[in-house]
């Protein structure tokens, strides 16, 4: 498969990825507004700090108003990962291999695209119908890329940028809760705490998994493990992890003679790590510091794969010169693979 064909795959299901998680933030945000008491915190401008955007939210919008927020995660032109840039970029991609992906795939992100950027009447919409469009949009597109693309290397590549984003994701807003809107100890266990743990298994995705496979009070501890280090819920860490491992040794094939290279023992190395530790342990330890160093190695990982498959190799002097191909939205005009931590 070629380097940029990989890359497109790779970054149209980063970018899918990352709009359906901000649509689903900003719904349930929308929500606990309205729950939230005179005087308490506002859960708007913590959405910033979980997508790692808040330098320059804060240059372009000093005053964090909750309209600014909304816009700034939506259809801000100078944000690179608003929804309607996302999907403006994973479009753009999928138009440079549209005789790669399928018809279907093609159709389904090109019709939300020319929602978001020509239809008068869907910006007309309240703002939480808007959002469950978008989400519904790239939930069908996901669904359309499982049932119509073929288990090769171009489903590895669409799953291998799906986990890292929402790997990305799940501990950023866990991270948030955890350390950002740490309560007071009065608060703790009360009526606010508990339905900020709810919104954060609803913008995970999670709260009725949670409530099936946790059939008891809603604990700090207990959200956490969930979202960090159950085995079989899609979106927890470890269970991403898992899936980025099957397809890295999908994509390598056959094993290599030698010590394995800084990208296999990374990619092993974290696996381990959330598959056998023990939430108490997390928290002993600080959680805050653990997503910390999660995104760090998140972070490595993504530019280990970008080096491996995406990269092509300076050619020597003695080889015949090629024409350079068209840069893809993913390097220039993204500016971070997972945000920095």
């Amino acid at each position: 498969m070629l380097s940029r064909v990989a890359d497109s795959l790779y970054w149209i299901n980063r970018y899918v990825e990352r709009a359906e998680n901000i649509s689903r933030f900003l719904e349930v945000s929308e929500a606990m507004a309205l729950d939230c008491p005179p005087g308490s915190a506002e859960p708007w401008v913590p959405l910033i700090d979980a997508s790692g955007d808040r330098e320059l939210f804060d240059k372009l919008f000093p005053e964090g108003r909750p309209a600014d927020v909304v816009r700034f995660l939506v259809n801000e032109p100078g944000n690179p990962s608003s929804i309607v840039n996302c999907i403006a970029f994973a479009r753009e991609n999928a138009r440079q291999i549209r005789e790669v992906i399928t018809t279907e795939m093609w159709e389904q992100i090109n019709d939300l695209y020319l929602i978001l950027q020509e239809s008068e009447g869907f910006w007309q919409l309240p703002g939480q119908e808007q959002l469950n469009e978008i989400r519904k949009g790239c939930q069908l597109f996901y669904g359309i890329t499982d049932a119509t693309l073929s288990r090769d290397l171009s489903w590895q590549f669409s799953k291998l940028g799906r986990l890292v984003e929402r790997a990305d994701k799940t501990s950023r807003i866990l991270d948030v809760k955890y350390y950002l809107l740490l309560p007071s100890t009065e608060e703790v266990g009360g009526v606010l705490d508990e339905l900020q743990w709810i919104s954060l298994l609803r913008s995970a995705g999670a709260y009725q998994m949670f409530r099936q496979s946790q059939q008891q009070a809603i604990a700090p501890k207990a959200v956490a493990a969930f979202l960090l280090l159950d085995p079989i819920f899609p979106r927890s860490v470890r269970y991403c992890l898992e899936g980025l491992n099957k397809s890295l040794r999908v994509i390598r094939g056959n094993p290599v003679p030698g010590p394995p290279d800084d990208l296999e023992c990374l990619a092993g190395l974290m696996l381990a790590n959330w598959s056998y530790v023990r939430i108490d342990e997390l928290v002993n330890r600080g959680l805050h510091e653990a997503i910390d160093q999660f995104q760090g190695d998140l972070n490595r990982l993504h530019e280990l794969i970008n080096e491996r498959y995406f990269v092509l190799p300076t050619p020597s002097p003695a080889t015949v010169a090629v024409p350079p191909t068209t840069p893809l939205p993913s390097a220039s005009t993204s500016s971070l693979a997972c945000a920095p931590a």
